[in-house]
This record gives structure tokens, sequence and C-alpha cells, in this order.
């Protein structure tokens, strides 16, 4: 990705996640980018190209770095850990996106539906690391769907914590926390 096209990714993520999609115009991308409408055209047909390439850049990042983590590590429950650690640093890394992902997710427009499906596939691989562990003995026997929502969901509500308390997320310790869950998918 260009220097440019980076700006506008990076500028856009900034305003959809402060302001929301429809509050945020395409002239607003630019001002605050700096350039013309027609260099933003010339890399995104649309605004909804850029949200839809937010969404998918992000997911894409998730899901390439919990293969590389993951693929270095032989246990289910260690590679569970991973992906928590992971998706905490993302979270904190990247905390714009994680508040669009979070704020499109309900409802049933386009770009709704857009939205669940990215999550739905960044949950698919968590879901493929749990069913690995239950074949391996190394999980207990669970729906694989439901815990692999709960382990995306103990890491997303890590934001709420950061909401209500107004600190920064110590990962570490969120880590440890997270070690009573983990402690509950062993067989």
């Amino acid at each position: 990705m260009n220097k440019t096209k980076r700006k506008i990714f990076e500028t856009s993520m900034k305003l959809f996640a402060e302001k929301g999609y429809d509050a945020t115009s395409v002239e607003e991308i630019t001002a605050t980018v700096g350039v013309a409408k027609g260099t933003l055209y010339y890399h995104f047909s649309s605004k909804e190209e850029i949200f839809n390439f937010l969404l998918e850049e992000g997911t894409n990042l998730l899901i390439n770095n919990i293969e590389i983590k993951i693929s270095k590590l032989n246990n289910s429950l260690d590679k569970i850990r991973a992906i928590i650690l992971l998706q905490l640093r993302v979270l904190v890394k990247y905390e714009s996106l994680i508040t669009i992902y979070l704020s499109q997710l309900w409802g049933s427009g386009e770009r709704n539906n857009t939205c669940k499906k990215y999550i739905l596939a960044y949950i698919d691989k968590i879901e493929e690391v749990v069913k690995e562990g239950i074949e391996k003995g190394e999980l207990k026997d669970r729906n694989t769907a439901i815990v692999a929502s709960e382990i995306f969901s103990l890491t997303s509500t890590s934001f709420i914590y950061k909401i209500k308390t107004n600190k920064e997320l110590d990962i570490k310790n969120m880590c440890q926390e997270f070690e009573v869950y983990i402690d509950g998918l062993k067989k």
C-alpha cells in the first residue's frame, strides 16, 4: 500500500470510529488527509469501498497474524492463549478498527452484513483451533462455534473495560485474567 493510500486508510479508520460512517464525508476525509478528491478516487471508488477495504484489511491482519503465531505451537491451549494475546494487542494498537467492527456489528444493513461476514470469518479461524483441540483430546468436547465466539467476545469486551475504567489495557494482566476461562476448556 503506497503512502497516500495508507494515509487515506488510517484517516478514514479514525474518522469512521470517532464519528460513524454516515457522519463522515468524503470531503472531510480528503481535507484531513490533505489530498484532492480526485486523489482519493484514484485509490478508492467510493466511501463504501474505503469502508470495505478497512474491514478486509483488518480481518486479513488478524487472521494472517494468528496463522503465523499458531503455526509454531502444538498445544491447542497455547494456540488459544496466542489468539487472545494477539487480539488484545490488535485491540490496543488498532482501537479505531475494533470500534468500527463493534459499532457496525448490529443491524441488517449492507455495511452491518459486511462487518458480520468479516467477524465471522475471524471467529471461524478460532473455531478451527478449538476443533483441533477437541480432536487431539486437549479440550473438553463442547460446541466449537460457541467456544470460538466466547473467545472473540472475551477479548472484545476488554474494550468495554477500557472505556469503563478510562485506563490503558494491561495486556499481561488481561491474559492472566483470561486463564480462568482457558482452564475451563482443558479436558
